[in-house]
């Protein structure tokens, strides 16, 4: 059951890695008809509705390091288990990446050193962004974010409307944080396309782990403090 639980992770972070970074890499900047900014938020957030529906029930639907550590600080995940979760989903991340890299180098003209969606700080932050102002953005986000998925999986919260919840919090947290980092608040994510581009997206990838890391387990810490019930479910599954 683990190894299902496993292969679901990386399915689901593959997912959500194709469809976000693929958003941005492809359609975002198209001609006349590209989907910008709201669009490419709006990508992220429904790879992981339609992830959390189609998976949750397997293994939870985290997709993302910061939010598994996170449901382990909140009391909702068991800590033996973060490892193997946190691999699937970087495999998955990179699986992704590659495909997208197979996809988008088709295209005339296509430049991996032009970014391929990857986040980045000072010089390869959208808006220039500092590294203190960076880390910052990318911890706090990914708090609220796991102060959502704590509460819309709560055994007390409306049944069936978490990944509704969940999804449109991180459509809300790309709108505020894309033109600042790129939006990580997920180190796969980050990961995968840092692979491609290499060089300055390698140098700078440590704070596309660590931010949202420190992010996720305060999240988790400050929900499980209000909650007077640490357990609970993730997209309608039990996880403790």
């Amino acid at each position: 059951m683990d190894m299902k639980k496993y292969a679901a992770e990386a399915i689901g972070t593959f997912w959500l890695t194709f469809a976000g970074c693929g958003s941005a890499v492809i359609a975002a900047g198209f001609p006349q008809v590209g989907i910008g900014l709201v669009g490419v938020s709006l990508a992220f957030g429904l790879s992981v509705v339609t992830m959390a529906y189609a998976i949750g029930h397997i293994s939870g639907c985290h997709l993302n390091p910061a939010v598994t550590v996170g449901l382990a600080a909140g009391g909702r995940f068991p800590p033996g288990q973060i490892l193997p979760y946190v691999i699937a989903q970087v495999c998955g991340a990179i699986v992704a990446a590659e495909l997208l890299y197979v996809i988008a180098s088709g295209a005339p003209g296509f430049d991996v050193a032009k970014g391929f969606a990857s986040n980045g700080y000072g010089a390869h932050s959208p808006g220039q962004y500092s590294m203190v102002v960076c880390f910052v953005t990318e911890v706090v986000m990914t708090m609220m974010f796991l102060f959502v998925i704590m509460g819309s999986t709560h055994g007390r919260a409306p049944a069936g409307f978490a990944p509704l919840a969940i999804g449109l919090a991180l459509v809300m947290i790309h709108l505020v944080s894309i033109p600042v980092t790129n939006t990580s608040v997920n180190p796969a994510r980050s990961t995968g396309p840092a692979l491609f581009v290499g060089g300055w997206a390698l140098s700078q990838l440590w704070l596309f782990w660590v931010a949202p890391l420190i992010g996720g387990a305060l999240g988790g810490v400050i929900y499980r403090w209000l909650s007077e019930e640490p357990s609970g479910t993730v997209a309608g599954v039990k996880t403790a």
